[in-house]
């Protein structure tokens, strides 16, 4: 049983290493655990899906050999002796996770409940995928986690190293209809815990001046908008037909990194990916010091330590974009960086957790 962002998606780790079987191991029985709300996705690709908490879920979680996932299951749902349930999580770490969070924000929960409860699902996890050591060491301590850790680099990222990209890239431009003579500038930016309509619905105020950035980089740019998966806006963007493009509700983020020339995030974990790929990054963090000292914190020093500039506003986004594609970064913080975050990253990771966790059990 697979299942990505609570049922919402078709993507990230359990994606990878869906495929990765599919194609080599055709023997396994496998499904995915789908939001109702979002299974139009999973019929168009002909995926074998069951509705999430429905009757026949119930039943094939309970005798599933494997649960694969990158985010919690309720608590409620009792795993299975038999069952080995393999947590591959979905980044690495700047924003402090679980018990490191010295304050809860989220609606619905208060500290010491969301964390007893996140303490009570981590009890179920039999293995827990890890892209670096800097992130093992995080996820036992954070996580409270003490059995198998299996430090393999994240199979999302076997795209990035796959021999065809760029011929995916343009196949994808012309499915979606974006301008192949434009640059694409990704804007990714992660949720507020403390903005919020209701629980698992959070509210985003786009900073970003769309009109302003058209009218500096039009000409050469479109815009692509990704909000995180919590994120319940739905930007009216009739204005900037032809430039600006909501890509919030498409499934997978790796697909919109490998057509992007350019990123722009805040403390989303998107950028530890995109480092794969060596291209530039801009963190647009106009909120940065309530971000780090009122709601979530940080395990490490965002503005020394970015492989990019930070910057808060949009008249500043514009003046990096400009310089940003004139070079390839090649200073030391850049690869100072890779080689902390991306080094087990080699187009590998998924047939090494299928080997450690599938195939050996």
């Amino acid at each position: 049983m697979f299942e990505s962002f609570l049922g919402k998606q078709y993507s990230c780790n359990p994606r990878a290493i869906y495929e990765y079987l599919k194609e080599n191991h055709p023997e396994y029985e496998m499904y995915w655990s789908v939001d109702p709300q979002f299974e139009k996705a999973f019929i168009e690709k002909n995926l074998p899906y069951i509705k999430r908490f429905s009757i026949k879920w119930l039943f094939l979680m309970g005798r599933a050999a494997f649960w694969v996932t990158n985010s919690r299951m309720p608590i409620w749902i009792p795993k299975p002796k038999k069952t080995i349930y393999l947590q591959t999580w979905h980044g690495t770490p700047l924003k402090k996770l679980a018990h490191d969070m010295e304050e809860v924000l989220m609606p619905g929960t208060s500290t010491e409940k969301y964390k007893e409860n996140f303490y009570k699902e981590s009890r179920n996890w039999d293995y827990l995928v890890s892209p670096n050591r800097y992130s093992t060491e995080i996820f036992k301590r954070a996580f409270r986690f003490d059995k198998t850790i299996i430090e393999t680099g994240y199979p999302r990222n076997d795209v990035f190293y796959k021999n065809d990209i760029a011929n995916h890239a343009m196949a994808f431009k012309k499915k979606h209809n974006i301008p192949k003579d434009k640059k694409v500038i990704l804007y990714a930016p992660t949720w507020r815990d403390n903005q919020y309509y209701q629980v698992g619905r959070y509210k985003f105020d786009l900073h970003l001046d769309l009109a302003t950035l058209r009218e500096e980089l039009g000409n050469e740019y479109i815009v692509i908008l990704r909000m995180h998966y919590l994120v319940a806006e739905n930007f009216d963007l009739d204005s900037y037909e032809g430039f600006a493009f909501d890509f919030s509700k498409h499934e997978d983020i790796q697909e919109l990194y490998l057509i992007s020339d350019v990123l722009v995030t805040d403390y989303s974990s998107v950028f530890f990916d995109y480092a794969n790929l060596n291209r530039p990054m801009i963190f647009y963090v106009y909120d940065i010091d309530e971000y780090r000292n009122d709601i979530r914190g940080f395990y490490f020093d965002l503005e020394k330590d970015a492989p990019g500039p930070l910057v808060r506003t949009t008249t500043e986004v514009i003046t990096e974009i400009k310089q940003a594609l004139q070079k390839v970064d090649t200073t030391d913080r850049y690869f100072n960086f890779y080689n902390k975050f991306c080094y087990l990253e080699d187009g590998h990771s998924t047939k090494r957790v299928v080997n450690e966790v599938i195939l050996s059990n």
